[in-house]
């Protein structure tokens, strides 16, 4: 046997292969199927939670991490249920007049309930007040501070009683000096003015917390964190005189962080760091368990200088964020993981163990029981696992994006009652689908057009040198779907190596420039051991106007690129996917299903006669969740999909001929597509170097 004829078996996946389903009997061999299931799928996230909740040491806040619809929000209310109903840290938060000096109002705190209590008790003692000024000076005409004086004590002590804490009592005498000291006031005043004059308000209280009926420890979930929504806020009016009726304890409102105190605080991440400065005054509080309540000087209230005292705070806080800006907070501040010592970090797939596909499935039952759903099918149920493990891109996996599968159940049982079924079977579920992928499909449609009638020039037939198909995915909100993209790439003498035309045009992100510079070293490596290599090559992306990132189109541009060199044209109905080393070993990409199918829909639009096909990474055989449509045009003879190991086997599907493996003398055999490529290297570098 010539070496020519060694070549690689080529593989072509089979309709069993790339047939995924899950059996309908799925649900009856999952295990015990809970009723309620708590969050499925999360076991590392929930361990963090329980240990940064139940250490009460200063640091120990938790940052929750991961994508929207993982059950962060859920895992929050469920990690804290067994915890808040110990009320043992509540604690009513009051203001009150500072008599000497008003800007600086004095905090008070009491024990839940008693806040409410002190407020009643203290506008009673105001009411007391006045009707006993009005009847003493209607009985005698006149104000004697000794009867005030002792007025004042009797009234006052009843209520330090009551409230036997030290700063409350010490407010009450501050309180009956006051009322004494302003004795020469009242005198002159009639008793109209004395029954509804706003002086006396200095007197009460201004309740900022109240759990005079909390019977939990708080969990506030704070989705739009300001610095008036968390830390409270001074609402004075602007050029109030400063006179006895000056009352800016009156002017004070609790934020979020007083709401929270000994319970839960939960804020957004992202919204934390979109507002300047917000994160470093939050980080302030943390610091010092204080909060001190200020109008932020970035929204231009002014407060002529009032910064009411201090509180003392317990607060546990959980912060909800991707892992993008928990990574932000890590590398801009030395001192977060000080001060959020837990990360709990929730994945968004979860294997599909027994375990985790009965919790699935508990709760569609859950959803579908709570918001009077029709009941869905063992078939339904099935769709929508196989559903979850195309969200997941793995047959062996299932998406953690629980929400996304009960939206689909709620159009599933939408559909189903429009066609007037009685469940939610694998129809109901499929119909559902479809009707997603048709009102999200806009664009691809266009760009279907774009390429049936001629605007987007693509070819899908026949042979071309140095052009091949790749695969792009395009994202549009959350549908995303694939689509054809010509990459072609060009060859001359020259010391330039690769010319990135989309990195020129400032079109190429960091990752695919990589790509191109792995590209060089394959070449190196795989051809010119003995030689320089010495070419000029363009590779582009043809008819693309948008940034191109992400290496999944590598061995495609390398393909094309092996193409130009050798001269040796490639099938234009085979597109391509999947990344590439230097050692021309074809690695697994995203997106691998939506490539697929975008391509097959091309195809079907413009009825091509031969039969189409795509080359994937063979590591991409797990991840194939294909629609039926595909499987079936597989079964049938009219589509293909040939897994992939290497470059190699790539070159060896798209140009029909022997890729070639070197012999013991080191030589392609004559004939293969390697020996051309090389030969045609050397011609390069013989044109290209200096001439004696």
């Amino acid at each position: 046997m010539r070496m020519a004829d060694l070549s690689f078996v080529r593989k072509e996946l089979s309709a069993d292969e790339a047939r995924f389903i899950y059996p309908e009997s799925i649900v009856e061999t999952s295990g015990l199927i809970p009723e309620r299931p708590g969050i499925v799928g999360q076991p590392r996230a929930m361990r963090a939670l329980e240990m940064g909740l139940s250490i009460a040491s200063k640091g120990y806040n938790i940052f929750v991490s991961g994508d929207p619809g993982t059950g962060r929000t859920t895992a929050i209310k469920l990690a804290t249920a067994s915890y808040r109903n110990d009320c043992s840290q509540l604690r009513d938060i009051a203001y009150v007049h500072n008599f000497s000096k008003p800007d600086a109002p004095v905090a008070l705190t009491f024990m839940p309930g008693d806040g409410r209590q002190f407020l009643n008790v203290m506008k009673t003692f105001i009411t007391s007040l006045t009707d006993a000024l009005i009847a003493q000076q209607s009985d005698s005409g006149s104000l004697e501070p000794a009867w005030l004086k002792k007025y004042c004590d009797l009234a006052l002590e009843k209520i330090a009683s009551r409230f036997p804490d030290a700063e409350v009592i010490a407010h009450l005498k501050r309180v009956g000096l006051d009322i004494v000291e302003h004795v020469k006031t009242f005198s002159h005043w009639d008793p109209s003015s004395l029954r509804n004059h706003r002086f006396f308000l200095r007197y009460g209280v201004n309740l900022l917390v109240d759990h005079s009926h909390t019977t939990q420890r708080p969990l506030i979930f704070e989705g739009h964190p300001t610095f008036a929504n968390l830390f409270g806020s001074l609402d004075l009016p602007p050029g109030q005189p400063r006179d006895e009726t000056y009352l800016p304890f009156l002017s004070i409102h609790a934020g979020s962080i007083l709401e929270a105190a000994g319970g839960y605080l939960v804020i957004s991440a992202e919204e934390m760091l979109n507002q300047e400065g917000l994160w470093e005054a939050f980080k302030r509080f943390l610091t010092t368990s204080a909060l001190v309540i200020q109008n932020s000087a970035a929204y231009g209230i002014h407060t002529a200088g009032i910064r009411p005292e201090s509180v003392p705070l317990l607060l546990k806080v959980l912060m909800i964020g991707s892992d993008s800006s928990y990574d932000a907070f890590c590398d801009h501040d030395g001192d977060f993981l000080k001060l959020f010592k837990v990360s709990a970090e929730f994945d968004y797939t979860m294997p599909a163990s027994r375990e985790n596909i009965a919790g699935c499935i508990g709760f569609m039952n859950m959803i579908a029981d709570d918001e009077q759903l029709l009941k869905p099918t063992n078939s339904g149920i099935a769709e929508l696992l196989r559903y979850s493990a195309l969200l997941a891109e793995s047959r062996d996996m299932l998406t953690t994006q629980l929400s996304l599968i009960a939206d689909l159940l709620r159009e599933a049982d939408y559909w189903a009652r429009i066609e007037g079924r009685q469940q939610i079977d694998k129809e109901a579920v499929l119909r559902a689908i479809s009707e997603r992928d048709y009102v999200s499909s806009l664009t691809e449609s266009r760009i279907s057009d774009e390429i049936a009638n001629g605007e987007m020039i693509i070819s899908l037939s026949g042979s071309k040198v140095g052009v091949v198909n790749g695969l792009a995915v395009l994202d549009r909100g959350s549908a995303s779907f694939g689509t054809p993209t010509v990459i072609s790439a060009t060859v001359a003498p020259g010391t330039e190596g690769i010319v990135n035309i989309e990195h020129e045009a400032g079109l190429s992100g960091e990752i695919h420039d990589k790509g191109l510079l792995i590209l060089e070293g394959y070449l190196r490596k795989r051809y010119a051991k003995n030689f320089p290599l010495s070419i000029y090559s363009g590779i582009a992306f043809e008819q693309s106007y948008a940034e191109v990132d992400g290496d999944s189109a590598s061995s495609s541009e390398l393909y094309a690129l092996l193409s130009a060199i050798g001269e040796i044209p490639v099938r234009q109905d085979i597109a391509i996917t999947g990344s590439v080393n230097q050692m021309g070993e074809v690695q697994p990409v995203g997106g691998i299903n939506e490539k697929i199918t975008g391509f097959f829909k091309v195809c079907k639009r413009l009825n091509l006669s031969q039969h189409p096909g795509v080359i994937i990474p063979v590591q991409n055989i797990k991840s194939l969740i294909l629609p039926y449509e595909i499987i079936d045009a597989i079964e049938k003879g009219a589509f293909h999909i040939y897994p992939v190991e290497s470059i190699d086997e790539g070159m060896q599907i798209l140009t029909d001929r022997p890729s070639g493996i070197r012999n013991q003398k080191g030589h392609f055999p004559v004939d293969t597509a390697n020996r051309t490529i090389e030969d045609r290297l050397k011609s390069l570098y013989e044109i290209s170097r200096p001439q004696n």
